[in-house]
């Protein structure tokens, strides 16, 4: 399973004159699979979150109206969803990049950017 970003956005259908729109707006669950560690964009995490909640609202409308060609109201952050095999390369690419996130160790890493919204998928279904 690969990494996966899951927020839940909020966004607003725009009429043409002559049409209307009710309810105008509605919120949906967005999935996002980012680059793999260590490919270009891999930082998603570094750049848009922090303690598991976006960082700046306004750049996560737009990063989410680049996913949904839609405007879009709010973005929040849900969880990173994985496997403890993606998850492991995830904690392996960090640990080559410590100074990227200003951090001493992986556990700070992800602490700092995710908080406790990571969710581990195993054969149990446990999350963690």
């Amino acid at each position: 399973m690969p990494l996966t970003y899951v927020f839940n956005v909020r966004f607003r259908l725009e009429a043409v004159a002559g049409a209307s729109v009710d309810p105008q707006e509605f919120e949906t669950t967005v999935r996002v699979t980012p680059p793999s560690p260590g490919d270009a964009g891999w930082m998603l995490f570094r750049d848009a979150l922090w303690h598991g909640e976006v960082n700046d609202p306004v750049y996560a409308c737009r990063l989410a109206e680049s996913w949904l060609d839609v405007p879009v109201v709010s973005c929040e952050f849900a969880e990173l969803r994985t496997d403890e095999a993606a998850l492991d390369e995830l904690r392996d690419e960090i640990a080559e990049n410590l100074d990227a996130f200003n951090a001493s160790s992986v556990r700070e890493t992800l602490h700092k950017y995710f908080g406790s919204a990571i969710h581990v998928d195993s054969d149990g279904g446990e999350s963690g």
